[in-house]
């Protein structure tokens, strides 16, 4: 079994700053891609930014320059820096890992519970 605990979620005024934190821990022999989604109301669930095991990173046009992701590979832990927040970031941000799990070996996608971001004066 594998465990992704996000926090950091909270209300924050447009233009401002919040950092999300999601750290994995169970029976990990090693993570692949990690990333964060989000869902806002009445909308489908849709990619934020991901970051692969070397560093290599993707980021959805709408956060581009704004929202910086990173991970410690050595704690199982993914952030995503988000500023110059905007009223349309308002959604609930989901961790997701690409895990190869002990003892099988087998590579299997986890998400975590969800952190309510809400961006509002």
């Amino acid at each position: 079994q594998v465990q992704l605990v996000e926090s950091g979620g909270g209300l924050v005024q447009p233009g401002g700053s919040l950092r999300l934190s999601c750290a994995a821990s169970g029976r990990i022999l090693s993570i692949n891609t990690m990333g964060w989604y989000r869902q806002a109301p009445g909308k489908q669930r849709e990619l934020v930014a991901t970051i692969t095991s070397g560093g290599s990173t993707n980021y959805a046009d709408s956060v581009k320059g704004r929202f910086t992701i990173s991970r410690d590979n050595a704690k199982n832990t993914v952030a995503l820096q988000m500023n110059s927040l905007k009223p349309e970031d308002t959604a609930v941000y989901y961790c997701n890992a690409a895990v190869r799990t002990l003892p099988t070996r087998a590579e299997y996608n986890y998400w975590g519970q969800g952190t309510q971001v809400t961006v509002s004066s």
